[in-house]
């Protein structure tokens, strides 16, 4: 009986804790080549974008690829690029934060550079 309730509580304790897990993870989403006989370009800024999910006893929230895309997607309505202007260095980073197997939460955020072609 004495190892049923120790038990039970060491699976409380875990259950119930604020303690949370974080995993990194990073890759390159797309790769630009360019080449240029002239220098006839120029880096004007950076854009970014980002998207969560959230997951309760692992229900809920986006795909890996569907949470990439919404990051990226939202990255390229904040460069508000104009005519002779694009992305490139796309790069994706996922951070997955877990407090307790109950919730999980998972980030994707995007950047990428501005160019500018003249």
């Amino acid at each position: 009986m004495k190892k049923m309730i120790l038990a039970a509580a060491a699976v409380a304790a875990m259950t119930l804790s604020s303690c949370g897990i974080a995993t990194t993870t990073s890759n390159n989403l797309t790769e630009t080549k360019v080449v240029l006989s002239e220098n006839n370009f120029r880096v004007v800024g950076q854009a970014y974008g980002e998207a969560k999910a959230k997951y309760v006893f692992f229900i809920g929230g986006l795909k890996k690829e569907a949470l990439m895309n919404n990051a990226i997607n939202e990255m390229s309505k904040n460069a508000h690029l104009t005519g002779a202007q694009t992305l490139t260095n796309v790069t994706t980073h996922m951070a997955v934060k877990m407090i307790t197997p109950i919730y999980i939460e998972v980030t994707c955020n995007a950047t990428a550079n501005i160019v500018e072609f003249k």
